[in-house]
């Protein structure tokens, strides 16, 4: 009997690719498994697992490839609702939130979970405000909607000038995570490891673009949520928890309060230029709270919250996505999809923080540190392991010898990485974490890249530049400025400006600045105009990236305690005050463009532009 039937497309196949698919990569887990209690080294099955999985990606990525436009762009319009809700998991599990939310968690507690409540929130904005409305619409990309909505090149330059710093932004911050993961599993400084990640990157969409993005970012999904469970199933039940880490990790959670009281958390503060000498490093000292701040701290966790949310629903490799369903109910339902998918890594991420730090602070675990000696911590592998590449110091501040909490530094962003050596797991679970945190890294960074240089060579070369320009002089320059835009993100992220959720929130910010009041009253204001418009994505961007520069480098003091990592809140506020005042002083726009409105208001029927768009 055919594996296939006769007949039947790729698309009516695609249950049975993915699950023969899923099926040889468990295989393929099974069997380096195997290989290990053979007594194969580490660091060969850290650089099989990753060298596998990105010459599977690369493969994909190959056979997709296309000179079609309608392929190229938005991948023929006929990814159904469940591969598209995986794969814009995919494109959405960054490094941030595969590689650096859990250890945001680890270091600043429940605070950091404003991301996982924005980011999963903002998902009902796009939902509900964007989504089946801008597929109705039929753009290939968001310049595409704003320069066709609003009317004039200079409407849709401005967009092309917000969506690339928001991207390149975000993209230099999942550079950054294949090049921590690279660094650790080849052994190579993390500037090469960059490279290697942005071969990675560019080998799945340069050749398909958004065809070959989307199929192997199904792929990526698949990968990832396995390798981001099966550690978390794995401490739970070897701490006794049980096999249901999610429903019972707040015993856990109570058990770390009385340790960290005991370890003196908070209490402990490090002495010295800490800063100086261990960059992008931190220790578990954080103090506690005092009288007063109570407020305080929940502001700042709703403002971050508002960003998050915001910030995902202003994303234009996000927006991108709905582009691809074959229908406008698709793009709705296949938003659900994606929270679905989202949801399972984001239910985790608080139990593996949980978990990992019980792991070192627990004295009844034999993979506690704190509390240890110096000696007998620095001769463990995973210490001289990621200390060897910068991402973990100990430092005896009182000279006695034993490590205390303040003593400890680590980077955030290596705390999922480095969990399955802090926990004893074997290693063909440190394998495994590498390749899905280079999948989530590497899914993310292909639509980042797509969508900044979908939107030149779409929205600037050929809408502005050169509108006879030829489908293969198209699809060439948009692959040459993938080439180009890459190389750029690399050298920027081998440079350490920021850790990565830090650039994850500096993008967001940017995004929603120039971006989210331009699209949302775009769809549900008829009197927004191209004036308006303009006004909105300059006065808003420029706005929000002063606050951002006097705060963090000016030496201004952060308004209502609002500091870089939530300055879209400004421009966002004056994006939308100068896109109401400036569109009222002015001419309305004509009754066709308003009837325009009205119609892709109505989710259902036939998209506004033709496939001759």
């Amino acid at each position: 009997m055919p594996l296939f039937k006769k007949g039947t497309t790729f698309v009516e196949n695609l249950p049975k690719i993915y699950g023969l698919y899923t099926g040889g990569f468990l295989l393929f887990f099974a069997l380096m498994a195997w290989f290990e209690t053979l007594g194969m080294k580490a660091d060969t099955i850290g650089i099989l697992f990753v060298g596998f999985t990105v010459v599977i990606y690369a493969v994909i990525g190959w056979l997709s490839r296309t000179m079609q436009v309608d392929a190229y762009y938005v991948a023929g319009r006929q990814v159904p609702p469940v591969f598209n809700g995986m794969a814009t998991a995919a494109d959405w599990m960054s490094g941030a939130s595969f590689v650096a939310m859990a250890g945001g968690i680890y270091l600043g507690g429940h605070a950091y979970l404003a991301f996982v409540v924005g980011w999963t929130g903002g998902y009902v904005l796009v939902a509900t405000l964007m989504a089946p409305y801008l597929r109705k619409f039929g753009c290939y990309t968001v310049p595409d909607f704003i320069g066709t909505r609003y009317g004039g090149n200079l409407t849709r330059f401005c967009a092309v000038i917000v969506l690339v710093i928001a991207s390149f932004t975000y993209v230099t911050a999942q550079i950054n995570a294949t090049g921590t993961i690279a660094a650790r599993a080849l052994h190579v400084p993390f500037e090469v490891g960059v490279w290697f990640g942005l071969l990675g990157i560019l080998l799945c969409s340069m050749l398909g673009g958004m065809r070959a993005v989307t199929w192997t970012q199904v792929a990526q999904y698949i990968v990832l949520i396995i390798a981001y469970l099966i550690p978390v199933f794995w401490m739970s039940t070897k701490q006794g928890f049980g096999a249901f880490p999610h429903l019972v990790y707040g015993e856990a959670v109570q058990k770390i309060m009385e340790l960290e009281v005991v370890h003196q958390v908070g209490v402990l503060k490090p002495t010295g230029d800490i800063a100086g000498q261990f960059p992008g490093l931190k220790a578990l000292t954080v103090l506690h709270a005092t009288p007063g701040e109570g407020f305080i701290a929940s502001w700042r966790f709703v403002t971050l919250v508002a960003c998050m949310m915001v910030g995902t629903a202003s994303l234009p490799h996000i927006l991108m996505r709905y582009f691809t369903t074959p229908s406008v109910r698709a793009a709705r339902t296949s938003v659900a999809w994606s929270l679905f998918f989202i949801f399972l890594l984001y239910f985790t991420a608080p139990a593996l923080a949980t978990f990992t730090k019980l792991q070192l602070l627990d004295p009844s675990l034999a993979t506690s540190i704190i509390g240890k000696s110096f000696e007998e911590v620095s001769a463990l592998a995973w210490i001289k392991n990621w200390a060897s590449i910068g991402m973990v110091a100990l430092k005896d501040f009182n000279g006695d010898g034993i490590l205390q909490i303040n003593e400890f530094f680590i980077r955030g962003d290596i705390v999922v990485l480095a969990t399955p050596e802090i926990a004893g797991l074997p290693y063909v679970i440190s394998g495994l974490v590498a390749a899905g945190g280079m999948a989530a890294a590497m899914s993310t960074a292909d639509g980042l890249l797509l969508a900044i240089a979908n939107a030149l060579s779409h929205d600037l070369y050929y809408k502005i530049i050169d509108p006879k320009a030829e489908t293969r002089k198209r699809l060439i320059v948009a692959r040459v400025l993938l080439l180009f835009i890459g190389a750029l993100g690399a050298i920027v992220a081998s440079f350490k400006l920021t850790g990565i959720l830090g650039a994850v929130a500096w993008a967001f910010c940017f995004a929603m600045s120039g971006l989210f009041f331009p699209l949302v009253l775009g769809v549900w204001w008829k009197r927004a105009n191209r004036a308006g418009a303009i006004a909105g994505m300059v006065l808003g961007l420029t706005a929000g990236t002063w606050y951002l520069y006097m705060v963090k480098w000016g030496g201004m003091k952060p308004w209502w305690g609002m500091d870089d990592l939530r300055f879209g809140i400004i421009g966002a506020s004056v994006s939308l005050v100068a896109m109401i005042v400036v569109s009222l002083m002015t001419k309305a726009p004509d009754k066709e463009t308003q009837a325009m409105v009205d119609e892709v208001r109505i989710p259902r029927g036939e998209t506004i532009l033709g496939s001759s768009h």
